[in-house]
């Protein structure tokens, strides 16, 4: 019996999944070159291309052969000209898939990702034993790649700030303190909806010298105070309405825990807290996306993506009680909590 077309066709599927990394990687060049950008008024020679990057002419012609036939450039007369889809990776887009094709495919996430067998051996991060430091303190050392990861998240908070604002009423608070809140995106658009509305922006010292751009462009920086330090250590006192976004699925259960307690003792007993992060189905497996950034977690700092149990599980140990979780129109929920008990 001859096999089926659909049976010939699984080794094909299989093979481009088993080439995604490498995919990755010719995108991410791609977008590190800025080919993109160069090629967004029309199209340009190999010869251009090399001379403008900067890179060897031949290699760089093997790379833009790769790039079209993944249907990111076409070839025609007058050279490599943008098709619709590499269209998406120019840096004038919303969507800065630009800065997720380069944080994907930098040093740091693919050595990482390399040792993702030991970490589903051992259920430890693997960035600490690659790099001899914690994700966070590598940002700090490296600050282009720090930059490259702030710019990232904000362009993340754009994204999804159009989804999380019509979902939650923020009118009831007067103060909201944004922990771990990185150049303030998300916060400035809060408050800029809002205009009763104060908030505190708090975060490692390094991070927030980018932030005074970002809240003036939102036109919100008299109304925004920005503070340093650490979560492990304090956060500031003054607000009703206590915002992580994209924090918590960074660490494990023990640490996770450790934060939601530094933030309680700064809390009032009318003060809500509002955590910002997927939520994993409790029934069956989450979407492709969902699946590998829990991994990531894992890979990069040992931590991970919950379920709606997992949240209940967490809030009780921090001395929280889970409220509600508030869906929105993007891949985040709003995880909505009191205190049981002011400490």
């Amino acid at each position: 019996m001859s096999p089926s077309d659909s049976d010939r066709s699984f080794p094909d599927q299989l093979s481009r999944m088993i080439l995604g990394g490498r995919i990755a990687q010719v995108i991410a060049v791609a977008a590190e070159l800025g080919i993109p950008d160069r090629l967004k008024d029309g199209p340009r020679t190999g010869d251009e291309l090399a001379a403008a990057t900067g890179t060897h002419a031949p290699s760089l012609h093997r790379l833009m052969q790769a790039l079209a036939a993944l249907d990111l450039v076409t070839t025609e007369a007058a050279g490599y000209a943008l098709t619709p889809l590499g269209s998406a990776l120019r840096s004038d887009r919303p969507e800065r898939l630009d800065l997720f094709a380069r944080f994907v495919g930098h040093d740091s996430s693919w050595r990482s990702w390399g040792h993702l067998l030991h970490c589903i051996r051992t259920g430890e991060a693997a960035f600490p034993d690659v790099f001899g430091m914690q994700a966070w303190e590598y940002r700090e050392q490296n600050p282009d790649f720090g930059q490259l990861f702030d710019e990232w998240m904000t362009a993340g908070s754009v994204r999804r700030q159009d989804a999380i604002l019509p979902a939650y009423d923020f009118s009831r608070f007067h103060t909201v303190v944004d922990v771990a809140g990185g150049h303030g995106q998300l916060l400035g658009a809060i408050l800029q909806r809002y205009p009763a509305l104060r908030g505190i922006l708090f975060d490692q010292p390094h991070v927030l010298a980018g932030a005074a751009g970002t809240l003036a462009g939102l036109g919100v920086q008299d109304r925004c105070t920005t503070i340093g330090g650490s979560f492990f250590d304090t956060v500031p006192t003054g607000g009703n309405a206590y915002l992580l976004k994209f924090i918590l699925h960074d660490w494990d259960d023990d640490p996770a825990v450790a934060i939601l307690q530094t933030v309680s003792r700064a809390m009032t007993p009318d003060s809500t807290l509002l955590v910002i992060d997927r939520v994993l189905p409790s029934d069956g497996p989450p979407d492709l996306n969902a699946a590998v950034m829990d991994l990531h977690m894992l890979v990069s700092f040992a931590g991970k993506e919950r379920t709606e149990l997992e949240f209940h599980s967490l809030y009780d140990r921090a001395g929280f009680r889970l409220t509600r979780i508030v869906k929105t129109a993007s891949d985040v929920s709003i995880i909505e909590g009191v205190l049981v008990e002011h400490p």
